[in-house]
């Protein structure tokens, strides 16, 4: 057998990191594009991340440059499978013991939408897009998230795609809804071996039967956000709503909480909170039947509309009568709260893969190449993690152990302290490149620190601190 061409190494650790997936490529080409564009990806975002950008050439006037043509080819036309490079990518943060998966993380599932022009891109169509907060054209991807707190990465995407791509519409068999493709993921992500806790879901999820029966099919523990005013059948002297529910729930005071319990919420910029939680009966649903519903909220005599979750889960109440039989090990108030608080790391995650590593930025049209520009970005999204999580280099011996020994435990493995550092404070605009013989400075910009962001930035604020050109 011929031996392979050696291909020109990328830049410091990423190198390291690239040549994990050689075997998956069939020629220097590939493996050369693969290279090019993680390191386009990683590089200090001055614009837009096209293909232009990656390669390093000047916007239109550069797209015929040689660099850029053989981005775009191995994008769109190279045979490649993007499948098969995202199970490698999941396969060493398994294999790591700091982002390795455990039982008591979640599989967070939300959508992200971005603006597309035209009709004659792959997916596109008009629709809602959460993060501008208005319905217009774009591509809306379906994502999983898995996250404990400390350690959050994506798992698999999936665009959606709406039904007037079909030509039967919503009849048409190849059509899926959005809840149809996330539940498709969250089993995907426990057949690759992400044990999760729960799979965590907001209430863009919770009306559709399809998505309760799949986890159930796939016996996945929920936990799932309900809008407070939809309805349900129930006599007429019962609550009709979560929130009707809610408010059927005995209270006083802090002193004389009736059926709330104290909660305490712990944030990672050191802060906590008192939360109060308690479990309503709504209909079929209640602490001793197969679907819980969970009520949490900073102040339950008012129930305020931004700080009060309705949650409806099938971990069992730890007194429920199928609690000893239940798939699911039994989970008190504490544990639920806490759970669904995990959520909010899917935002965070979205803030840096848009905002620096160009998640929206590509410029291609095909469903294909589409979907390996998005495994790409993921890539370069777990290169981070696996730069953070490196040894010193023997040439710093002054850094601190990111690992020590009487550091807090995730199961048996010793878990690493929450990595502020890893990523920029504040609104950085010039991420810069792991050094390869230490932890990396900042690698992608604006996470704060702190602990989940509510929101991404919009549009308007994603160049404000950009250089034009």
């Amino acid at each position: 057998m011929t031996a392979r061409r050696p291909c020109p190494p990328a830049p410091g650790p990423l190198e390291d990191y690239a040549a994990r997936f050689d075997d998956l490529f069939f020629s220097l080409a590939q493996r050369r594009g693969f290279r090019e564009y993680l390191t386009g990806l990683l590089a200090p975002r001055e614009r837009n991340k096209t293909l232009t950008c990656l390669a390093g050439a000047e916007p239109v006037s550069g797209a015929g440059m040689p660099g850029v043509q053989r981005l775009q080819f191995f994008l769109s036309e190279s045979p490649w499978e993007a499948g098969q490079v995202n199970d490698r990518r999941l396969e060493l943060l398994r294999q790591r013991p700091e982002t390795a998966p455990h039982a008591g993380g979640v599989i967070v599932i939300d959508d992200s939408g971005d603006r597309k022009d035209g009709t004659a891109t792959a997916h596109v169509g008009r629709q809602w897009l959460g993060r501008y907060g208005k319905t217009d054209n774009g591509v809306v991807t379906v994502t999983t998230v898995w996250t404990d707190g400390r350690v959050y990465y994506p798992l698999h995407a999936q665009p959606y795609t709406p039904a007037h791509h079909f030509p039967r519409g919503p009849r048409d068999p190849g059509f899926r809804t959005k809840p149809q493709i996330a539940a498709t993921l969250a089993t995907q992500g426990k057949e690759a071996g992400f044990a999760c806790r729960a799979v965590v879901a907001d209430c863009a999820y919770s009306v559709s039967d399809d998505w309760y029966l799949a986890l159930r099919e796939a016996q996945l523990p929920y936990v799932v956000h309900l809008k407070p005013h939809r309805g349900t059948w129930a006599p007429a002297e019962e609550p009709h709503t979560p929130i009707d529910a809610a408010h059927a729930l005995a209270w006083r005071d802090a002193e004389r909480p009736g059926d709330w319990t104290p909660v305490e919420r712990h944030f990672r910029d050191g802060h906590t909170e008192t939360w109060w939680a308690a479990d309503a009966t709504l209909s079929g649903w209640g602490p001793t039947s197969r679907v819980r519903l969970v009520v949490a909220t900073t102040d339950p005599a008012t129930l305020p509309e931004k700080a009060t979750w309705y949650l409806a889960t099938n971990l069992p109440h730890p007194d429920a009568p199928h609690a000893a039989t239940s798939p699911h090990p039994p989970a008190d108030l504490a544990e639920i709260v806490h759970l669904y608080g995990l959520r909010p790391w899917i935002e965070q995650s979205y803030k840096q893969i848009k905002d620096e590593l160009g998640w929206a930025d590509f410029q291609v049209r095909s469903a294909r190449a589409i979907k390996r520009h998005q495994t790409l970005v993921n890539c370069a999204f777990s290169f981070c993690w696996d730069q953070w999580f490196a040894p010193p280099g023997p040439l710093d011996t002054s850094a601190p152990d990111p690992c020590p020994d009487d550091g807090p435990e995730r199961g048996t493995v010793p878990a690493p302290p929450a990595p502020t550092a890893l990523l920029a404070q504040g609104p950085t605009s010039h991420p810069v490149l792991a050094h390869p013989r230490r932890h990396p400075p900042p690698v992608v910009a604006s996470l704060d620190g702190q602990g989940p962001t509510r929101r991404a930035p919009g549009p308007d604020r994603r160049g404000h601190h950009r250089t034009r050109h």
